[in-house]
């Protein structure tokens, strides 16, 4: 069977390449033989689905595993207390059918005509003490029901036989994992008739799951050398790995689609991938109209606290503490967004920041057509293919000086990077790709990093902020132009002193060209 790049459902290692996970399955194993409770809450397509599928098959030998999920359960189960009892077993008794028949059968007949959790609970410790294996229960996709009180109250029954079988006077699952987005240790359980009352979390008892679910280098590296061993190919998986990881961060979903846009639809046949192979597959990638980014998109619109943290973020380089108890942190961390580094709040990943980038960009341009007069993309165009950047950023200062001269500073301030990044997208679209680095230092800086067929450019954008903070940027941009393995790089300045001129000058810092505009 051929193997192939999987990104729906669970990936099964007979079928798909796979980054290899053993360590992080050890960890969550060893949490299992702990008999520790505890979720598994991870962003959308995070690989939960596939580590539960994995560390089933791990546990069956040792364990009786019932593995469910609520997914596509329906309403009906949770209309009455009689239907839950009635049928909760009952679901439980599926998973174990193809395993287990005949534990399958003896759950489905305990779980037999049950009216209330009180029953549902002897009918567990009854199949429990019968067990010769100790019983584990895996529910994925816990958020279709975690704000349900009929699903909190089984919580909360499990919940109190745990720590019954802590003292010898219950017998209960060995070990309870739960799988989906959010933590519902944070739920709290209402008491019946009044919403006003709540009791503490029906799920306390969990501890934390700290284990990295993200996919590091060596990780990906993994699946790349049994891409290669497989097809019989030569290609630098380390150097491949760390680009893939540069840009996604490890996101399980982000990795594996990247890799099947290359196999698939970039080169088809299977020869080596090259680094370019990458940029094509995140221009790809960003045109997608994909559930993931959607839902990251959804979430912006439908939080404008949120939608205006992430844009102080990433176009105005703020420096946000990460608090993880700051609700909006908090929140824009659940859902994958943000991330944690060296203490500041970050978006989680250059292909998640771009695809934000595209969003208040798009936003932006439903409010200036204006803009269309000046950004024609064969006038910057020169013969051999590369961009006239130039050109570019004196047309681009042209726009600002007739359109928006007039406008507030602070808009200006706020919106000024947004404006470029709207102005030049439709110059290199569908030929460049750029990318964008915040610079916290004195100066608050955006680093955008276009490629343009063959050519590359540096353009920074900064506030004015005084000579010497400048003569310091100066030095700053030159280095990272080395970085980038350049000779010349642009710098556009917004300065709003009232006696500022709309001029330009050509600068030499550490034999490094700096092209600069003020605006």
């Amino acid at each position: 069977m051929n193997k192939r790049f999987n990104t729906t459902g669970t990936c099964i290692p007979k079928k798909h390449y796979m980054v290899n996970i053993e360590n992080k399955l050890k960890a969550i194993e060893k949490l299992v033989h702990q008999g520790d409770y505890f979720i598994i809450n991870r962003p959308r397509q995070y690989g939960k689905t596939t580590t539960m599928y994995l560390l089933t098959q791990r546990l069956h030998n040792e364990y009786l595993v019932i593995k469910t999920s609520f997914e596509g359960i329906g309403d009906v189960i949770f209309s009455s207390e009689e239907n839950f009892c009635r049928d909760i077993l009952d679901i439980f008794a599926d998973s174990l059918e193809f395993v287990n028949e005949e534990k399958s059968e003896e759950l489905r007949a305990l779980g037999t005509n049950l009216k209330s959790l009180k029953e549902v609970s002897r009918a567990i410790t009854k199949f429990v003490k019968n067990s010769d294996k100790e019983v584990i229960l895996l529910i994925d996709e816990v958020d279709k029901s975690s704000n349900n009180q009929l699903f909190l109250s089984f919580l909360g029954m499990l919940r109190n036989k745990f720590l019954l079988s802590q003292e010898n006077i219950d017998a209960t699952f060995k070990s309870v994992i739960l799988a989906g987005v959010h933590d519902i240790k944070n739920l709290k359980l209402k008491i019946i008739g009044n919403d006003e009352k709540k009791m503490n979390s029906p799920w306390n008892i969990a501890i934390d799951f700290n284990i990295d679910m993200s996919f590091n280098p060596y990780e990906i590296k993994t699946m790349l050398e049994e891409y290669c061993s497989l097809n019989k190919l030569d290609m630098d998986t380390a150097k491949l790995s760390e680009n893939l990881y540069y840009y996604t961060n490890g996101y399980p979903f982000l990795v594996s689609r990247l890799c099947k846009i290359i196999d698939e639809d970039i080169l088809k046949n299977k020869i080596p991938w090259e680094l370019n192979h990458i940029i094509k597959a995140i221009k790809l990638i960003l045109k997608e109209n994909s559930t993931l980014f959607d839902d990251l998109i959804k979430n912006l619109e439908n939080n404008m606290e949120l939608n205006n943290y992430v844009f102080d973020i990433v176009f105005n380089g703020e420096n946000k503490v990460f608090n993880i108890h700051n609700p909006l942190i908090n929140r824009g961390t659940l859902y994958g967004i943000f991330k944690e580094e060296d203490g500041i709040v970050k978006i989680s990943n250059k292909i998640f920041e771009q695809v934000i980038y595209n969003y208040f960009i798009s936003k932006l341009e439903n409010n200036t057509s204006n803009i269309k007069n000046y950004n024609f993309r064969d006038n910057f165009i020169n013969n051999d293919g590369s961009l006239d950047m130039e050109k570019i950023l004196f047309k681009y200062q042209q726009f600002i000086k007739e359109q928006y001269s007039h406008k507030d500073a602070k808009f200006i301030e706020r919106e000024g990077r947004l404006l470029f990044l709207a102005f030049i997208k439709p110059i290199i679209n569908g030929v460049g790709f750029d990318f964008k680095e915040v610079q916290i230092a004195e100066e608050k800086r955006l680093d955008v990093v276009i490629t343009y067929n063959n050519f590359k450019y540096v353009i920074e954008l900064k506030v004015w902020y005084g000579q010497q903070y400048h003569e310091k940027g100066l030095i700053q941009l030159a280095d990272y132009i080395d970085n980038q393995d350049l000779d010349k790089g642009y710098l556009i300045v917004y300065n709003f002193n009232k006696s500022k001129e709309y001029n330009q000058e050509y600068i030499k810092s550490k034999d490094k060209g700096i092209f600069v505009i003020y605006v």
